[in-house]
Formats: C-alpha cells, structure tokens, sequence
C-alpha cells in the first residue's frame, strides 16, 4: 500500500468511512504524501510530459507562452495600464510560463508557496487549477440522493453509501440530476459537488482591484452534463486514464471536471463581469489574429519553424476543443459605492 493509503486506511479504521473530499485532499495534497507533494521532492516523479502522467497546454512552449502573454498585452492596453499592469499565475507548476510572462510584473503561484500583491491590477492566470480540487461524490439512486464515502476492505480503498444529502448543496444536485435523468433512464446518477470552488475563487480574486481573470480547463455546463450520468471523476497515471479514483493514493492523479456554468455563478456572486464560455481553441484565435500568429511562430530556422507550427496545431485542434476558457473581469467600483 502507498504511504498515503496507509494513513487514509488507518484513518478509517480509527472513524469510520471518510467523505471523498479527505480522501482526495490527502492523496493530491498531504504534505510528504501526496501526489503533487511528492513529484516536488523525488526525481524522475514530474507528473507533466512525456515521462509523466500527462500533458497540459503549458508544456507546447513558446508557443503557448507566446500567445497568453499576447492575450495579456491586449488586456494591459484594454485597462490603459502601463508599469503597473500585474499578471499573478495560480497554478504556476514547473514554471514554464516564466519565461514569457516575466515582461510584466509576474507572480507565480503554486502549492509550495508564492507572493502576491497585496492589491494589483492586471490579470489572474489559472491553468487547470479548479479541476484538482477536492470534491464530494454523491450518488443519486431513485430520487434520494446520498453522500459516498470512502472505505477501507481486504486491503482495498470501496465507495462506502453515506448519509442522506442535505443542506445548500441539496438543490444543485437535484438541478443536475434532474437534467440527466430527463433524458436518460439511468438506475444511478453519479455527481460531483464542487465544494471548495467559491471560496478558492474569492481568494484568488480578492487582491485584484481592476482586471481579469482566466480559467481555462476541462469541463462542462449544466447543459451538458447529460454525456456524464456516471460523474466526471478520473485517475491519470502515465497518460492513461483510469476509472478507479481509489487506487493507489498518492500515485495518481485525481481530478474531475469544471462545472463551469457554477463557476460562472460563483463569479457573480463575488461582483465578477463574466464573458461568453470559449473553447481554447477560441481564445488563442483572438490572441494570434492580429498577427496572423507571426509572432507566436517566429523562429531563427526552419526546422525550429515547423516545430512551432506542430505545437500551434496541437494547440488549436488537440487540446483546443477539449478545454474551455472562462474570461471573469473585476471592474473599477463606481463612485460613491
């Protein structure tokens, strides 16, 4: 068993069956254990690129950098900044956008630490951040819907029927539940209630006193949860997808899918100014068009040239209809408010 498993098993040994949210949080984020945890402190454990467990958009540099600090420059011109205008990373990772987003005043950010401004203006980057953060899984089985936690047997992590689901989140799950089920005969509907999202959101928010901010992930709106009756929870473990959320915790990642038209909602509530869902294919369009994408491709030989055009591709037509980007903007406060 890995040394995560080991402290969740004797966790549930000692209380009873846990909520997936612990579950979750200990396997991505214990402190020695966890898998983002542990990738910082062993070598040859990175879990992005090609000996790791999978890709993101940050790892087809420079053209990825090129276009999001492009995206950037128009925002800075948008808000009439100049010296002051501020790009603060959420999520910074390895750190592959440093390099182009140190034109402005840059502030990575990421689980082992980082500053922020006290107050800034400028623009908010999260790359696939919301997707790992933890979530309770809920399992909704003629009409009553009911909490899944997490046990312990044979040696093995098994989904656990908890309690009855009450509270707040009771009339998100209905809402969602009664959109699958509307069109689908399904004996069970799976969901997951994105518990930490609102307030992570206002954290990060919270500094910015005029500017942007950008998610970009994978994920769905309410509309479409109809293509996920079984949830959106997932396991990548060396490019390969895996259904069994359970194994091996602290070894694999675990994520599930942005609820986006929530994180819309969630916005508004914090005062935020919400553009229309783009696909990531969109956003890097509006980044490179002004240009015709030369600067994002510029390169001193051709060999270099044509594999920067390879990574515009994968941008454009791999990863770019997979991801969504939601643009959120803090405007000034009017006066007297």
């Amino acid at each position: 068993m890995t040394p995560a498993g080991q402290l969740l098993a004797a966790e549930i040994e000692a209380q009873g069956p846990i909520l997936f949210s612990r579950f979750m949080d200990a396997a991505l984020y214990h402190p020695e254990h966890g898998y983002y945890r542990r990738a910082r402190r062993q070598q040859g454990a990175d879990p992005f690129g090609r000996q790791g467990d999978f890709y993101t958009a940050t790892q087809l540099q420079p053209v990825f950098g090129r276009l999001i600090a492009a995206l950037c420059t128009q925002w800075q011109r948008q808000l009439g900044l100049a010296g002051a205008f501020h790009v603060v990373e959420w999520g910074a990772g390895r750190g592959e956008m440093a390099e182009f987003l140190n034109a402005f005043h840059y502030y990575p950010v990421d689980i082992d630490g980082g500053t922020v401004p006290a107050a800034f203006e400028g623009v908010i980057f999260c790359n696939e951040l919301f997707d790992a953060l933890p979530v309770e899984a809920v399992r909704v089985r003629q009409g009553e819907a009911r909490v899944m936690r997490v046990g312990h047997h044979d040696g093995r992590f098994v989904w656990v029927e908890g309690e009855p689901l009450s509270g707040p989140w009771l009339p998100y799950a209905v809402n969602l539940c009664a959109r699958v089920t509307d069109i689908r005969e399904e004996e069970e509907v799976w969901l997951e209630l994105p518990i930490g999202l609102e307030s992570l959101l206002a954290s990060i928010t919270q500094p910015l006193s005029r500017g942007f901010v950008l998610a970009i992930d994978y994920g769905y709106t309410e509309r479409e949860i109809i293509r996920f009756p079984r949830g959106t929870l997932m396991a990548y473990r060396r490019h390969q997808a895996l259904d069994d959320v359970l194994l091996n915790p602290g070894e694999q990642d675990i994520t599930a899918h942005v609820p986006f038209t929530h994180l819309e909602h969630c916005a508004h509530e914090l005062g935020l100014h919400t553009r229309p869902l783009l696909t990531l294919t969109q956003l890097l369009m509006s980044a490179g068009e002004t240009d015709q994408f030369a600067a994002a491709l510029h390169a001193d030989d051709e060999a270099s040239a044509q594999r920067l055009r390879m990574q515009l591709k994968s941008l454009l037509f791999g990863l770019g209809e997979t991801f969504r980007c939601l643009v959120m903007e803090k405007r000034e406060a009017p006066e007297g408010s």
